[in-house]
């Protein structure tokens, strides 16, 4: 895969802006096609991005993800239109659904209907990006639009892992972006793109990024550490929706042995590793990002572990850059 189709993601576990920034002016100086920040629990993912918009001058720029539920589709694109604008046009807005927890205990707002809040969020977003007025306005009250819209159309990027919230990706968004979704069953989530795609008003194909976190390491007992970190998190402190997930993709006794044991490493956990994450040596880390795109993916969003030593995320970043080169001078 090119690497210009390949980013650079951070989760919410990352809090060290510093570090962000100086890993996407790095990113951008080695030629990876777009940086993308997490929102959840610790900063405001768009003032993040404002900043790397003032360091940065080539590299693409994104939302991965914000919540539905923690702004209004007024306030989603008064945000995306000022990074746009800040950005001069490399920013893409990824929305989500979020999760049942985040919602309801941080943003205090109850999580029902969050397909349908996700349409209605993503229809009245697109609407007042394009200069029209706001689909749903309050009752009784008269739509109003932007004052001021994007000279460059702003992408809208859906985190979806549900079966009708991929549809509604296929329907209304420009990509699909997974997160924590299987290599293998790429082929299931365009099979519902597609029909998501047969419901929008205008032709499109939409754009798949799938975001894989990054299990990678000068080892292999390395990147096993890694990748029982990712596993173990998203099925004990993530809330119900990762752990349900991964099942379809495993089993429940492979995730009910992640959750009893932490970060230690079931024995039937590597064959998920393998399909979730980007796992291995820094020599064979290249290779299953071509294997992502073989399987469906257009672009991957490589989704670096939080905390690890700066020094650590530079290096794994300059391997996959390195290695790319050497594939395209080869």
């Amino acid at each position: 895969m090119e690497l210009s189709a390949t980013g650079v993601a951070f989760t919410p576990f990352e809090t060290r802006v510093d570090t962000m920034l100086r890993l996407a002016r790095h990113a951008e100086a080695l030629g990876f096609g777009r940086v993308q920040v997490a929102e959840a629990w610790s900063h405001d993912a768009t003032i993040v991005l404002a900043e790397m918009a003032a360091q940065t001058s080539r590299i693409g720029l994104g939302t991965g993800v914000l919540s539905v539920w923690g702004r209004t589709p007024a306030s989603i694109a008064l945000a995306a239109a000022g990074l746009q604008r800040a950005s001069a046009g490399r920013f893409s807005l990824g929305l989500g659904a979020g999760s049942q927890p985040l919602t309801e205990g941080l943003h205090g707002v109850r999580w029902e209907r969050p397909v349908a809040h996700l349409r209605e969020t993503l229809t009245g977003v697109r609407a007042l990006l394009a200069g029209e007025r706001l689909p749903r306005p309050a009752a009784g009250a008269k739509p109003l639009r932007l004052g001021v819209v994007p000279d460059v159309p702003v992408p809208i990027a859906l985190a979806a892992l549900a079966d009708e919230s991929i549809r509604v990706a296929g329907e209304l968004a420009d990509e699909w972006a997974p997160f924590l979704w299987a290599r293998s069953r790429l082929a299931e989530g365009r099979a519902l793109l597609d029909e998501g795609e047969a419901r929008a008003e205008l032709p499109h194909r939409t754009h798949i990024t799938a975001a894989v976190p990054v299990a990678l390491g000068p080892d292999t007992e390395s990147a096993r550490r890694l990748a029982a970190w990712w596993l173990s998190t998203y099925t004990t402190r993530m809330g119900p929706i990762y752990p349900r997930l991964l099942e379809r993709f495993s089993d429940s006794g492979t995730i009910e042995a992640l959750q009893a044991t932490g970060q230690e490493w079931p024995a039937t956990a590597e064959q998920l590793a393998r399909e979730v994450t980007l796992f291995g040596t820094y020599d064979e880390g290249p290779g299953q990002i071509d294997a992502w795109a073989a399987a469906g993916a257009d672009s991957v969003a490589l989704v670096l572990p939080p905390g690890r030593p700066e020094a650590e995320l530079t290096e794994l970043l300059e391997v996959v850059a390195a290695s790319n080169r050497a594939a395209t001078l080869g």
